[in-house]
């Protein structure tokens, strides 16, 4: 991967807030970070369409910024006649980008997928990416993990897929969170020799609470290194924690700028703080007012 002196665009996830309260916040962090001029911002979208409301609730609230946005949409326990008309209505509403997943499975295990002759559902993420570009002219993300899907049988099976989902249509392939740059460097290598030629964004995640973060990285199949397990260890009060997070994704953002990644995709948490330090050490400032 050769240098670039050229800053990467960047990009912002958030989640629908729960409480008023919550969207309060979440309009501030919106705002802060909207200054910074990111490529685009998305919204989350929970299984099988749980947070459906929430998703276009705030990406309306969102659109003041004049920021692109995008909307995260899962195929799963959804039929395509209801996809087709939920995307229809997020592209009346102006959205022109749809971060498309296949979504978690039922955790009471109803449901065995594919569903190999069911044409009433998309059966891989493949046909759902194909499915939306005959829709509407959508810019499509898609999801892909330098550590392996947790569901996929190895990492072969895991790139064959992504490769799938590519050539399907897809425009980019956004990553799980990691913490071991080099664990994206191979992944990116190893893409390449999968013939996958899709642009790979690498996802950052800030560390807010960094036992939580075991927990969720668990469930991904994400790997915590036991040096960060050590940097957090003997931290003593929230405000040290922040700084250890803060100077952690500050060194891993400025790695992957200078080896050349062109965009990175921060998982906010719906907050500002510690992801507008990483971006504003790339060379991004707010606007004047």
């Amino acid at each position: 991967m050769s240098l670039s002196d050229k800053a990467p665009s960047i990009s912002f996830e958030f989640f629908p807030p729960k409480s008023e309260k919550a969207a309060a916040a979440l309009l501030d962090t919106t705002a802060a970070l909207a200054e910074l001029s990111p490529k685009y911002m998305t919204v989350t979208y929970g299984a099988g369409g749980s947070t459906q409301d929430g998703t276009v609730d705030t990406l309306k609230r969102m659109m003041e910024h004049d920021i692109p946005l995008a909307a995260h949409l899962t195929f799963i326990n959804s039929r395509k006649e209801e996809l087709k008309a939920y995307t229809d209505g997020l592209w009346d509403m102006g959205v022109r980008h749809i971060i498309a997943l296949r979504g978690d499975m039922p955790s009471d295990g109803d449901v065995n997928w594919p569903l190999e002759t069911d044409d009433d559902y998309f059966q891989y993420t493949s046909d759902f990416v194909e499915g939306l570009k005959s829709w509407n002219d959508f810019e499509i993300s898609v999801g892909c993990y330098p550590e392996k899907h947790p569901d996929a049988p190895s990492m072969d099976a895991d790139l064959k897929a992504l490769k799938l989902k590519c050539d399907a249509g897809a425009d980019r392939a956004i990553t799980q969170f990691f913490f071991d740059n080099d664990v994206f460097y191979r992944f990116v290598d190893e893409c390449a020799a999968a013939g996958i030629n899709t642009p790979l964004c690498p996802g950052l995640l800030p560390i807010h609470d960094f036992k939580s973060m075991c927990k969720f990285a668990k469930r991904c199949q994400a790997q915590v290194p036991d040096w960060l397990h050590e940097r957090f260890g003997a931290v003593e009060n929230a405000e040290e924690a922040e700084k250890i997070a803060t100077d952690l994704l500050v060194m891993q953002a400025q790695d992957l700028a200078k080896n050349g990644v062109e965009h990175m995709h921060f998982y906010t948490l719906n907050k500002s703080a510690i992801t507008a330090e990483a971006c504003e050490a790339l060379g991004y400032k707010a606007k004047a007012a």
